[in-house]
């Protein structure tokens, strides 16, 4: 055993936001995706090929991540939902084994608990801690304001400067100050620290770095155009969610919104490079197990859909690379998993257990991670969607080859995706099919209460639609993360002997 397997390990966790996974070089040798830096983590690191969000949307996919819990369990119905304090995530986990747990970036947490056993949040989030973005399903032909448009696909392009851009700059350059601090403050300490950015999330614009990567670069357009009449019931309240309904798109827009979120991927990828250049500076990297994730995909216009919000591949599926080579050899997993699973894989790693009275859904990926013959890991995810575009619970299982897709109302999809990738034959009415199909239907009856759960999201938005009315009134107090920074105590103060500061500040060390 290596000197890197006999203590406790760090774990940075680096986040990405809407990626989606099957575009990238990591998953599709033809990727015109260049991410240099994932991809050589990726050959040296375990790859899950078929790795999912629990539900493929920002706040509903990070509960569940943070918590190891399906969103109906934790109330994580829509971005305006409220994770309960007292939800135990890998953080509360990870400090009670003596780890410091920080958070540079987004987790799109609502609500007056801002940190979920994180010590500190290093930044801001990008998106508000209210609930203002509460979905609305007493009004379900009502289109709020906030719901995604176009905008970002019709504007696509090159920029300067934009809002993703200060706020990704900040989380990176936070997250390598922290490595800095660990090193020369607390080197004996474990450390878990989770860097999430908001790139590749539309509007699809990045400076011309990035934009330039791709001139002349022959962009794929979406393998997969579908007719508006054609699309599936979920699928069609979607098009109206995003403001596409009934307005074609113009090719030369779709191609630029591609080749800027290519060109926000390969943004994503610089700033990886940056973290592992910091983790090499500081003598970390032997000792830290380095994972990669994100929370959903994006659909970038195939099946003629945009964003995710949908059960679909490009928007359901997820990177996830788990970069530890002293520990597990390099290797791909072609097992079906989800981000869930990560509170018990990061516990197991830490050398700690679980609570086994208290409810889980997730499952270790320790088996995959050790590939050991006779001792395969599982191969199943289970999925909730409950937010905008829905008019009741959309549940998804991928077991297999198999991904069924089902609502109590007007959803029933089942795909063999090993001949059937693109999920162009829905083969829930084939007779040759049926068996399955009734297995399938059978078991989410038995896993989810549908009328039930449907009522329980009912109730949460019509107590949060009135609380969050009621907070806008009179005197404002915000739940958003406020990051405190002292000042006094930064740099050089009279307070403070100079020499001594110098040399503290100093590394590596001098005598």
């Amino acid at each position: 055993m290596s000197h890197a397997t006999t203590k406790r390990p760090h774990i940075l966790f680096i986040m990405a936001d809407q990626m989606a996974a099957p575009l990238l070089p990591l998953h599709d040798p033809a990727s015109k995706v260049q991410m240099p830096h994932l991809s050589k983590l990726a050959a040296q690191g375990v790859t899950f090929d078929s790795a999912y969000c629990n539900s493929p949307l920002c706040a509903p996919s990070r509960f569940s991540l943070v918590s190891g819990q399906l969103p109906s369990r934790i109330g994580g119905f829509d971005n305006a939902a409220d994770l309960s304090a007292d939800v135990p995530t890998y953080a509360h986990y990870l400090r009670n084994l003596g780890y410091r747990t920080a958070l540079s970036g987004k987790m799109h947490f609502c609500g007056p608990d801002q940190l979920h056993g994180y010590e500190e949040r290093l930044t801001s989030d990008i998106y508000p801690a209210d609930y203002g973005w509460a979905v609305n399903w007493d009004e379900l032909e009502k289109r709020p304001s906030w719901y995604h448009n176009m905008a970002s696909v019709l504007q696509a392009g090159p920029c300067v400067r934009s809002n993703q851009l200060d706020f990704d700059e900040e989380v990176v350059f936070k997250a390598r100050q922290y490595l800095y601090d660990h090193v020369r403050n607390t080197p004996e300490q474990p450390f878990c620290l989770t860097v999430s950015m908001t790139h590749p999330h539309d509007p699809y614009t990045i400076p011309a770095e990035y934009w330039d990567l791709y001139e002349g670069v022959d962009i794929p357009m979406p393998r997969t155009v579908i007719a508006q009449a054609n699309q599936d019931a979920h699928s069609k309240r979607l098009l109206k969610v995003i403001d596409l309904w009934d307005k074609p798109l113009p090719d030369e827009a779709i191609a630029r919104a591609r080749r800027a979120y290519f060109g926000a991927c390969s943004y994503v990828d610089s700033q990886i490079g940056a973290l592992l250049k910091t983790l090499d500076d500081c003598g970390l990297r032997e000792d830290t197990i380095v994972v990669f994730s994100g929370d959903h995909g994006d659909m970038l216009g195939e099946r003629s859909l945009w964003y995710k919000m949908h059960w679909y591949e490009m928007a359901a599926r997820v990177p996830l690379v788990i970069h530890a080579p002293a520990r597990f050899a390099a290797h791909k997993v072609a097992n079906s998993v989800s981000t869930i699973d990560l509170l018990p894989t990061f516990v197991e790693l830490a050398g700690g257990t679980l609570d086994a009275k208290l409810h889980l859904d997730g499952r270790s990926l320790l088996p995959h991670l050790q590939n050991l013959p006779g001792a395969p890991g599982h191969d199943e995810v289970i999925g909730e969607y409950m937010a905008e575009g829905s008019k009741t619970p959309l549940v998804m299982i991928r077991r297999g080859p198999w991904k069924f897709m089902y609502s109590q109302d007007d959803v029933c999809m089942l795909y063999h995706l090993e001949t059937d990738p693109d999920e162009l034959n829905n083969l829930a009415a084939v007779p040759a099919h049926q068996a399955v199909l009734n297995a399938f239907v059978q078991e989410a009856a038995q896993r989810w209460d549908l009328p039930a759960l449907h009522q329980q999201v009912l109730a949460s938005q019509r107590r949060r639609r009135l609380v969050g009315q009621a907070l806008t009134k009179g005197k404002l107090m915000s739940w958003d993360h406020q990051p405190v920074v002292k000042a006094s105590e930064q740099y050089m103060r009279n307070h403070m002997d100079l020499d001594d500061l110098e040399r503290r500040a100093r590394y590596p060390k001098v005598s």
